[in-house]
């Protein structure tokens, strides 16, 4: 009697089931583990505050109120200098450094304004670096408004932020997650490709089984 070597062949159906699973479990783990890590920096990390102040550029007597723009952008590019920062770390109560690395001037193309925002995570030391900045670059652009004649003034100053604006533990979540699931993709671009022969095992050679042996003795 002997085996029968088919009973050791994968079925194809199966092997196409298998190699269809495989990509989808790779995305799919990239996908639950980039979550995840997300959702867990999003909830460990500190929240930050951003607080806003505004300042507006006038024309004085005398001048040509096109010019107020160009002075915005002047003065909105000055802002995060040593100058003014120096001379706001007092009010602040922060060193200069501190404010250079968290405080961001904004202008707009169409306005003579400037917004200043500070970041923090305490949402009153936020509000209070953008006061201090916009008051002191008031100051310095005000000293030479006889010969510019131009000055900044106050437009809205900044408030104590009641929300973070830094991303949520969902929204962490949410961008872990794509990039889990770019990454599979990635991952299941440059791996090799299998072919059918890689789902086929190796057969193991027939052996003739003891009857077969014994009628080949009686035929010597």
């Amino acid at each position: 009697m002997t085996d029968n070597p088919t009973r050791f062949r994968r079925q194809p159906g199966q092997a196409g089931r298998a190699g269809l699973l495989r990509p989808w479990l790779l995305l799919a783990t990239g996908m639950l583990v980039g979550g995840l890590a997300g959702g867990a920096y999003g909830a460990l990390k500190a929240p930050t505050y951003t607080a806003t102040s505004y300042v507006v550029a006038v024309p004085s007597k005398n001048s040509d109120p096109t010019s107020t723009l160009g002075f915005a952008q002047a003065y909105g590019r000055a802002s995060t200098q040593l100058a003014v920062l120096g001379d706001a770390q007092s009010s602040a109560g922060v060193s200069a450094r501190t404010l250079r690395r968290n405080v961001r001037a904004a202008t707009s193309p169409d306005a003579p304004m400037i917004a200043v925002s500070a970041t923090s995570p305490r949402p009153g030391l936020a509000s209070g670096m953008a006061n201090a900045v916009t008051s002191a670059l008031t100051r310095h652009a005000n000293r030479t408004k006889d010969s510019t004649h131009v000055e900044l003034v106050p437009f809205s100053p900044a408030v104590r932020p009641t929300e973070p604006s830094s991303a949520s533990p969902v929204v962490t979540g949410l961008v872990g997650t794509s990039a889990g699931g770019l990454l599979g993709g990635l991952a299941l671009l440059v791996r090799p490709k299998r072919t059918e022969s890689d789902d086929t095992p190796i057969l193991p050679a027939a052996v003739p089984g003891p009857a077969v042996a014994a009628d080949v003795h009686g035929q010597l």
